[in-house]
């Protein structure tokens, strides 16, 4: 990983990647233990009663997108909501799973300048927590 040397700071650049996106995700199957590559993702915003999708994006080889919100969008605060694909991810891997999708609905309040929400996920079960 290359560094960048500001001064007296140094800093890798996948950090200063997340500085740059404010909302990243990352999913890991707890099955296997390794990351879940392929997994789509689609980010919307809550404006009134209805959900307006901003991004959709696919897992890479390490089970994370890094920058899941719009480039060249500022962040306001809000109601988000991050879906995860699972019932599709799970047909490519020709396992059975019982849930088709997993919505994960969270509020941006300002106070954070990056969001990060990670998945551990199984066929019949997940689990979810705000990240950093």
């Amino acid at each position: 990983m290359k560094k960048i040397i500001f001064g007296a700071l140094t800093a890798s650049l996948a950090t200063l990647s997340f500085a740059q996106n404010p909302l990243s995700v990352h999913v890991l199957n707890l099955e296997s233990g390794l990351p879940s590559p392929n997994v789509s993702v689609v980010l919307e915003a809550q404006q009134g009663n209805n959900w307006v999708k901003l991004n959709e994006k696919k897992t890479d080889e390490n089970g994370r997108i890094k920058e899941l919100f719009p480039k060249e969008t500022e962040l306001q605060k809000g109601t988000y909501k991050v879906t995860f694909k699972t019932g599709e991810w799970f047909k490519e891997q020709n396992q059975r799973s019982f849930f088709p999708e997993v919505p994960v609905v969270f509020i941006v309040d300002g106070n954070l300048d990056h969001y990060h929400i990670p998945l551990l996920l199984s066929p019949y079960g997940y689990s979810t927590y705000r990240g950093n």
